[in-house]
């Protein structure tokens, strides 16, 4: 499946915004959600008759498929949830007590953010903002390892930038952690699908990932792999129902009843099931490899025009060190009137603003000038696609440079 299209045409749409959620979707996807709505239906876990067996049975090969993708240690201790923000909230408000000391870097997101300073405001809760270099967004291990103190419960941090595209290093920083008993968790929001992620090899505690973006499923899914034995550490955030030890008025203590209360969202979790499938049979490292080809030559085309003027790239500027997403700012240009001209003139899709993390636009100096253009690529678009775009960003940089010569 290729997402390129004829650039010719004037309602040709190029999606580059698969940071926020990716598409398309391989056709499994929307297929297996389709079966289940038409054909089972039912609530699996509720009843003993075959469709909701069935749909019981399918959700369990959805966790099987996530632990293989991720190596984990048991399919039972990947959690279903609504959404890479909700795991989050989970893993985060599930440890962390009053007194404790937490880490994360200015470069993170609001869903990691926002619980922290939450926790901050209800109690004795401290926090470490690690600063990253303002150039590659890169967080310094040993900065992590001298923000630990004796109090330290967590480390949380975004393996790949939303904005900056930074790809931290999770196996150097997850050797930190674990050297001083430090749980680790790891938002792989923009990473997981993408890029090879072995939870025990990287010493991962906790993992946290949307399954609408590099999973390919639908909106309105998530996972939270918990590492064996960390779930009788942690409180939780939901109780409620789960077919299970109905008899009993309280939470199950086993595993995933334990965080999953209520009816599940079977039919995007069936889709995310084949989303995952996907990846597994492509391999996860063959899409990396596709995706560092784009980062390649994004990067590479963006050279070509030379100092385009008034342009600016955020972020690391190799393939080293940074996955496929790339925040750009032009001077004279708002982010969302470059976004406007982006996709009413050559029907390239982006997002503009701030992207949830005002850290990281804070630390690259683009707070001021309203964020920046974020392109993010998915498995489906081809270099030939990345090259239109980078076309696009040199012409609207030299218009707007020949019109307005004071910002060249």
């Amino acid at each position: 499946m290729s997402q390129t299209t004829d650039h010719t045409l004037p309602h040709a749409r190029l999606y580059m915004d698969n940071a926020a959620t990716s598409f398309p979707k391989p056709p499994a996807v929307h297929e297996a959600m389709a079966r289940y709505a038409t054909q089972l239906g039912a609530s699996p876990g509720r009843g003993a008759y075959a469709e909701s067996i069935e749909s019981g049975r399918l959700l369990d090969r959805c966790r099987g498929r996530i632990n293989t993708l991720i190596n984990g240690e048991n399919p039972e201790h990947v959690v279903f949830t609504l959404n890479c923000s909700d795991a989050l909230n989970i893993a985060i408000k599930g440890v962390v007590r009053p007194g404790d000391h937490v880490i994360t870097t200015e470069l993170d997101h609001n869903s990691i953010l926002r619980p922290y300073n939450k926790l901050i405001a209800d109690g004795a809760v401290e926090q470490a903002r690690v600063p990253v270099d303002p150039t590659t967004g890169l967080a310094d291990p040993d900065d992590i390892a001298k923000a630990i103190k004796p109090h330290t419960k967590l480390i949380a941090l975004l393996h790949a930038s939303n904005v900056t595209g930074t790809m931290q290093d999770i196996d150097a920083i997850g050797k930190v952690a674990n050297a001083h008993g430090v749980l680790y968790l790891v938002d792989a929001a923009q990473s997981l699908g993408h890029y090879p992620i072995d939870v025990q090899a990287l010493g991962i505690d906790f993992l946290a990932a949307p399954g609408h973006k590099g999973l390919l499923g639908p909106l309105g899914t998530g996972v939270l792999y918990i590492k064996p034995g960390l779930e009788k550490q942690m409180t939780t955030l939901r109780e409620g129902g789960t077919g299970s030890v109905s008899d009993l008025d309280t939470q199950p203590e086993f595993m995933p009843d334990r965080f999953e209360p209520g009816s599940h969202n079977t039919p995007g979790i069936i889709g995310l099931s084949e989303g995952v499938a996907y990846i597994l049979e492509r391999g996860v490292e063959q899409l990396w490899s596709h995706e560092q080809a784009l980062i390649k030559t994004m990067i590479e085309s963006l050279t070509e025009w030379g100092a385009m003027p008034g342009f600016h790239l955020y972020g690391p500027p190799t393939v080293k060190s940074r996955c496929g997403v790339f925040s750009v700012r032009i001077d004279g240009l708002e982010p969302h009137q470059l976004s406007a001209i982006l996709e009413n003139e050559y029907g390239v899709l982006t997002r503009s603003g701030l992207h949830c993390a005002p850290g990281a636009h804070a630390t690259i100096g683009s707070t001021p000038h309203g964020g920046a253009t974020r392109f993010s690529f998915g498995p489906f678009l081809t270099t030939q696609d990345v090259k239109y775009a980078c076309d696009a960003l040199g012409q609207v940089c030299h218009r707007l440079a020949d019109k307005h010569p004071a910002h060249a």
